[in-house]
């Protein structure tokens, strides 16, 4: 589950990219979501996670869900995208 965390980071975070390239603005309300749902995996993920596990994946994906929707939402407000 940790490993999944991470790679939902990472998608999470090349989506936020994409969503900064002028005219894919539009692609954040996608990946607002698609981060919101990363972020309840890492979550539970942590939650879930025996003692001896390491969690850095864990702790690594829940902060690129976490920068992904700070700013995407961001950048929704800045580009107008959000009334």
């Amino acid at each position: 589950m940790h490993i999944i965390s991470l790679v939902w980071g990472i998608l999470a975070g090349i989506g936020m990219m994409i969503g900064f390239i002028p005219c894919f603005g539009w692609f954040n309300w996608l990946n607002i979501p698609f981060a919101m749902l990363g972020l309840i995996a890492c979550v539970v993920s942590l939650a879930t996670a025996r003692e001896y596990e390491s969690k850095s994946f864990s702790v690594a994906g829940l902060s690129l869900c976490a920068t992904a929707i700070f700013l995407g939402g961001i950048r929704l407000i800045i580009g107008s995208g959000v009334l």
